[in-house]
């Protein structure tokens, strides 16, 4: 498999990873298993007790879902473009998925940083990582 092939691959599985984690954001907001990933980790920034109250748990169901919702179909059209658009070398796809996930990180990463969250400050990067790395590694595919 070529590099190009292999790139447009991982970031058809980082498509299809986002998605599975929107859904389980949105379906399981308070589970064991996002309190292990994620809710251990952001809710001491905000609830230094670390015990929410009733209403914030029920606010925090509620914007997970939407936030959770949101990943899936961000995952579900980053699967789609890099499936079929991307392995065409379209040229607006590479450039759609470029300046979606700069724009993304840029916000995202921000507000996280100013409400000192630095655990998503880490994950944001990462994720980034995930989809940089396979677009640069891919440009001159898109160059004409």
């Amino acid at each position: 498999m070529n590099k190009f092939m292999f790139c447009q691959k991982w970031l058809t599985g980082l498509g299809m990873y986002l998605t599975v984690f929107g859904i389980v954001l949105a379906v399981f907001p308070q589970s064991a298993l996002m309190d292990r990933v994620f809710n251990n980790q952001i809710d001491p920034q905000f609830w230094q007790s670390g015990i929410l109250p009733q209403s914030a748990q029920r606010f925090q169901a509620w914007i997970y879902g939407v936030l959770g919702a949101t990943v899936a179909g961000w995952g579900v059209l980053l699967a789609f473009i890099a499936f079929y658009p991307f392995k065409a070398r379209q040229r607006w796809a590479w450039n759609g998925l470029a300046a979606a996930f700069g724009i993304w990180f840029v916000v995202d990463t921000a507000i996280s940083a100013i409400n000192g969250v630095g655990f998503n400050v880490v994950f944001n990067t990462l994720l980034l990582l995930a989809a940089a790395i396979p677009l640069v590694l891919t440009r001159r595919n898109f160059i004409r």
